[in-house]
Formats: structure tokens, C-alpha cells, sequence
């Protein structure tokens, strides 16, 4: 049986003040998911929101009142599941989360380019790291590229059928 997905989204800091609250350190798209008595998986057992203070990254978990025991928390890494995740997370759109595009083929007019085999936010932009397949591998082209997750290259997104249509990608493809 398939282990269920988790996705590491925050880590807690050190203690602030002195009644257990706790910096958070967010690695998400998604704050508003962080909720007064939300709960969530961490490396430290389910922990479950008492006090929260996005406007300055401040937590605090039910049971680690004080500074004492809320040290222990400090570098706690806090995860969501996956229905976790779409159950909070509101998207816009045309929007889609990262695990979404996870495996989605790559096509532009009809040839496959290749598979998303992960996501990489540099600067503001989101880019698709891209395996190129076999059959462009065996004509000399790179092993791997990166395209954009912007609508200049992006035509549409079918999540149920695992594919990402692309226009000018095999350009980028090219001068790899």
C-alpha cells in the first residue's frame, strides 16, 4: 500500500516573547491554511495551532505553553497531506499545485518533449524541470530543460490526463 504523500510546509524558529510563541518559517504559497486550531503533521507529532500571528510569522501549539516547553518545538518541521492540502488551499483559475504537474507529459503540436520531473521557483517564476524523452535524447538534444510556468509558453493544463500543451518550448529545448 502506497505510503500516504506529505508535503513539508513550514519550519518552526525560536521561542518570541515568553509565553510560547514561536517564529514560522513558511515554505508555501499558501499562509491563510495556517489557522487557530488547525492541526498538522510535524516531526514532533500532530501539533494543533493555539495563537497565530501571520502578519509577523508568529505560532504558538496548544500544550507548549511557556518558553520551556515550547523550546522544544524549535526547527520542527510542520507537513500537510495531500487532501490536507486541497481542502485549504484555495486556487484560482488556471492555477494548479506543484504535485499536480508532477509526471505531466510535455507536448508541443502533437511531439512529446518530454515529463515534468519537478518544479523550481527562481526569482518570482516557477519553472518546469523537464526529462526530455528518449526519442529527442537519441537526436543529440539535452538531457533536461526548464520552461517557464508562464502563459507565453503554457497553452493549457489537463491534470486527468497527465499533460501540459507548450508552444516555442522546443526552441528553449534547442538551445539547451
Amino acid at each position: 500500500m502506497k505510503k500516504p504523500q506529505k508535503f513539508f510546509i513550514a519550519q518552526v524558529g525560536k521561542t518570541y516573547g515568553l509565553h510560547g510563541d514561536l517564529k514560522l518559517h513558511l515554505h508555501t504559497d499558501f499562509p491563510e491554511q495556517f489557522q487557530i486550531g488547525e492541526s498538522f503533521d510535524s516531526s514532533s507529532g500532530r501539533l494543533e495551532i493555539s495563537r497565530i500571528n501571520l502578519d509577523r510569522s508568529i505560532v504558538a501549539f496548544r500544550g507548549y505553553d511557556g518558553v520551556d516547553y515550547a523550546k522544544k518545538l524549535t526547527n520542527t518541521k510542520i507537513y500537510a497531506s495531500l487532501e490536507e492540502t486541497k481542502d485549504r488551499c484555495q486556487l484560482n483559475e488556471g492555477e494548479h499545485f506543484w504535485f499536480e504537474l508532477d509526471e505531466c507529459n510535455i507536448i508541443e503540436n502533437g511531439e512529446l518533449l518530454g515529463k515534468v520531473t519537478e518544479i523550481q521557483r527562481l526569482a518570482d517564476v516557477d519553472y518546469l524541470f523537464i526529462q526530455t524523452d528518449k526519442s529527442l535524447l537519441d537526436s543529440g538534444f539535452a538531457k533536461s530543460f526548464l520552461i517557464p510556468n508562464i502563459s507565453r509558453y503554457i497553452v493549457s493544463v489537463n491534470i486527468d490526463n497527465k499533460t501540459i500543451d507548450v508552444v516555442d518550448a522546443k526552441e528553449i529545448l534547442e538551445a539547451s
